[in-house]
């Protein structure tokens, strides 16, 4: 049986890469990457729109229709709003925090920039965020844009992940190995 972190990928990734060659050919990369960032932010701030994308329980029109609405209210146009519209009629909302995220990973591509998803304890200011990126940029060689994701379980450092390395340094992780280590002792 498939691994359906796969089957979400995959999907992901193929509805990316039609939406990315779609906003190439119009040249609106960087519109469609600012209405996603926008549809994300709308999907982070309310719990009833998670709901929404992640539940299998509504229909295809229900989905549909509130996300039509949902578009049209918040003013996400041209592009990305007849994208979220199609992507609600398919059925597939389910993937829709993989297709955004594999959109900014081409649209980085694109520009030559590496993207980089950072997860922190707490928000980093502007001031963090150039020295973050600074840094990264002298490990790849390349100009990196940051993902930055706020998770308060990690309880402070930060968990960096490039391409597919990725670089734990949150207090979380080395606190587990550290209560690993004891039990190993004792």
């Amino acid at each position: 049986m498939a691994d359906t972190s796969q089957l979400i990928s995959g999907v992901a990734e193929r509805y990316a890469s039609s939406l990315f060659d779609l906003a190439k050919e119009a040249g609106e990369i960087d519109s469609v990457t600012r209405e996603l960032d926008a549809f994300e932010a709308m999907i982070a701030e309310s719990t009833d729109l998670k709901r929404l994308v992640m539940s299998p329980v509504f229909s295809a029109e229900d989905q549909a229709r509130a996300i039509g609405a949902i578009v049209d209210q918040g003013k996400i146009a041209g592009l990305a709003g007849n994208f979220l519209k199609v992507v609600a009629a398919n059925r597939r909302l389910f993937a829709l925090p993989g297709i955004i995220r594999s959109f900014r990973q081409l649209a980085a591509a694109d520009r030559g920039e590496v993207a980089a998803e950072v997860t922190s304890a707490h928000s980093l200011d502007e001031a963090q965020q150039r020295e973050l990126a600074a840094a990264l940029r002298d490990v790849t060689g390349k100009t990196v844009s940051l993902n930055i994701h706020v998770d308060p379980s990690i309880l402070g450092g930060l968990i960096v992940k490039v391409g597919s390395r990725q670089i734990d340094t949150s207090l979380r992780t080395k606190l587990s190995s550290l209560k690993l280590a004891l039990k190993e002792v004792g």
